[in-house]
């Protein structure tokens, strides 16, 4: 199943979740917290403007970026896990 979000919504792959500790412990899945940082692969055309046109996207996909912890929808394509929010949950393009 292939995604494409519309109009200012983006889908973002979230980073791998830390399984080990800074101290070397395992820890289990209940335990690990979610980043709340991933990769933007793919992202709509744009947020509809009052007046009719189309405000261009400030992210791209390939861009890593910064989220909040409860922001958007989590969705299940194939074995992947992803999220689908608008772009304005972003908080920022982490840039390395």
């Amino acid at each position: 199943m292939a995604l494409r979000p519309l109009h200012d919504r983006v889908i973002i792959k979230r980073e791998a979740e830390e399984t080990t500790s800074a101290g070397g412990i395992v820890l289990p899945g209940s335990a690990t917290e979610k980043p709340s940082r991933g990769e933007v692969i793919a992202v709509g055309n744009g947020k509809l403007l009052d007046n009719g046109n189309t405000a261009p996207m400030a992210v791209k996909v390939g861009d890593t970026v910064l989220f909040g912890k409860y922001s958007g929808t989590e969705v299940t394509s194939g074995d992947d896990k992803l999220i689908v929010m608008r772009e304005d949950e972003i908080m920022a393009i982490i840039e390395e």
